[in-house]
């Protein structure tokens, strides 16, 4: 009996929605590169910020991988894949503060319906499902309201219709926990950042910008900050949450950040003064300006990550330093221009403010 339950425990098969995206992607080449005895299936609609090019060949064409085009809505899709899983990580949403301005529709319908579809498949298989993963966001709290903001006691306070969105799925899982005991956990990454990730997002549309020599946009006063992590990081994480005994992690809410927080500035600053030192030697000019924009409506101010939950139960702590993980950062966009070259014009996305003028963030 013991060696059978070994085997099965080898052979886990985990379902990632929205696995083509930024970090569904990079968490899956985590845990592929790491579990290969797993098998690994993805659900993805390849929206404009899923591309199956993020899912490196070798793991689209292993035979302990499947991909899956569709919709996180259609509930005969997802019941059909959740039927098969013993983990689901529920990456699928839409997720940028200023396009949810400019269609706030689809944010709701995908983030909340979309989780709601996976809840659902979750429970009707809990007999199976071993844990369900909801990757939240920091977004949901708002601006902090102290010097960090824990899971427990810091309201959610969301400030933008993404935000919002995810706040509704997030508290949709909360409420299945506790009315039908699913297995669920629920995850909230500050600001992630890494290889492949959409233009529209500050970091890569900052060395974009700086490798296209164009100034680097900044919204407002640039004196807001975020916690940033990297995106290997955040898989680690769910790493530990995914093999940690039930006991600890079924019902939780867990905090992925590094529990520092950094203005836009700086990281302007310092993305222009890394890739210009880097590239002096080989003559390669890279922009050196900075240009201020109207202020983003549904601005956060700080974001801050207390992180002493999860450090407390599961001993994860962010193993990479902000400025290594930029220096990573920088030097896939430089190598890989041919990813997002086609994807330049969707860095800007145009809205409405308050007064009713266009503007384009």
């Amino acid at each position: 009996m013991p060696k059978k339950a070994k085997n099965q425990k080898n052979q886990r098969t985990i379902l990632i929605t929205g696995g083509a995206g930024f970090i569904g992607s990079n968490t899956l080449e985590y845990l592929f590169n790491k579990y290969p005895t797993y098998r690994f299936v993805v659900l993805d609609a390849l929206t404009y910020a899923g591309d199956i090019r993020n899912i490196p060949e070798y793991i689209r064409f292993s035979k302990n991988f499947s991909f899956w085009y569709g919709d996180v809505r259609n509930l005969k899709v997802v019941d059909r894949l959740v039927a098969k899983a013993d983990i689901v990580i529920h990456f699928a949403a839409e997720t940028h503060v200023a396009r949810s301005i400019y269609d706030d529709s689809n944010f709701f319908e995908t983030d909340v319906l979309g989780t709601q579809s996976v809840a659902n498949a979750v429970l009707t298989h809990r007999k199976t499902v071993k844990r369900f993963i909801h990757i939240s966001t920091s977004e949901v709290y708002g601006t902090a309201m102290k010097p960090k903001m824990d899971e427990k006691y810091h309201p959610l306070n969301p400030q933008s219709p993404y935000a919002a969105a995810k706040a509704g799925a997030d508290r949709l899982v909360y409420s299945y926990i506790l009315t039908y005991k699913i297995p669920a956990v629920i995850v909230r990454p500050f600001n992630i950042f890494g290889p492949r990730q959409h233009l529209e997002k500050l970091i890569p549309r900052f060395i974009t910008s700086c490798i296209l020599q164009e100034p680097l946009t900044v919204h407002g006063s640039g004196n807001v900050s975020r916690d940033f992590t990297y995106v290997t990081d955040l898989a680690r994480a769910l790493d530990f949450i995914i093999h940690a005994p039930a006991s600890k992690v079924d019902g939780e809410v867990f905090n992925v950040g590094s529990g520092k927080d950094i203005s836009v500035n700086k990281i302007a600053s310092l993305i222009i003064k890394i890739m210009n030192d880097q590239e002096k030697e080989n003559k390669i000019k890279y922009s050196v300006s900075m240009l201020n924009i109207g202020d983003r409506p549904g601005q956060v101010y700080r974001h801050t990550a207390d992180t002493r939950k999860i450090t407390k139960v599961l001993g994860w702590k962010p193993s990479l330093k902000f400025e290594d993980g930029l220096n990573q950062t920088i030097a896939w966009y430089l190598n890989n221009r041919a990813w997002w070259e086609d994807k330049i014009w969707m860095r800007h996305v145009p809205i409405e403010n308050a007064e009713g003028k266009t503007e384009f963030h």
